[in-house]
């Protein structure tokens, strides 16, 4: 019977795990000069009518098949204009990478980030 609760342990920790890396890789995203938010995807923007707060939002975290302590990281960025848009990635990654691995112990193995779209410093509503 201890055999059937290990997996839903497992995976309960993983699934809140996700949470607080996505948190943490967020923050770092935000703090990164030139960033203005982060997009959220179409199943967090629904979660978030629904009245469902959901930490993280524009970062998507995903634990390697098998290997609990590396994670791959996707950030969704808006970036301001007049940015170099190359430098800004650049800086997310390293930025986003050094936080997490600092703050959660896990391996960061790689950071993607997708822009979403450019707007002007007075734009800033997300």
């Amino acid at each position: 019977m201890n055999e059937s609760l290990t997996p839903e342990t497992i995976k309960g920790e993983r699934s809140m795990s996700q949470g607080f890396v996505a948190q943490y890789a967020a923050e770092a995203a935000l703090d990164t000069d030139g960033v203005a938010s982060l997009m959220p995807s179409p199943g967090v923007a629904l979660k978030e009518t629904l009245g469902v707060i959901h930490e993280g939002k524009g970062v998507r975290v995903e634990f390697h098949e098998g290997d609990d302590s590396s994670v791959s990281i996707t950030v969704f960025p808006i970036v301001y204009y007049g940015m170099i848009i190359p430098e800004v990635a650049w800086s997310i990654q390293e930025r986003v990478k050094a936080d997490v691995e600092k703050f959660t112990g896990l391996s960061v193995e790689t950071v993607d980030v997708h822009v979403c779209g450019v707007i002007l410093r007075e734009e800033v509503s997300v």
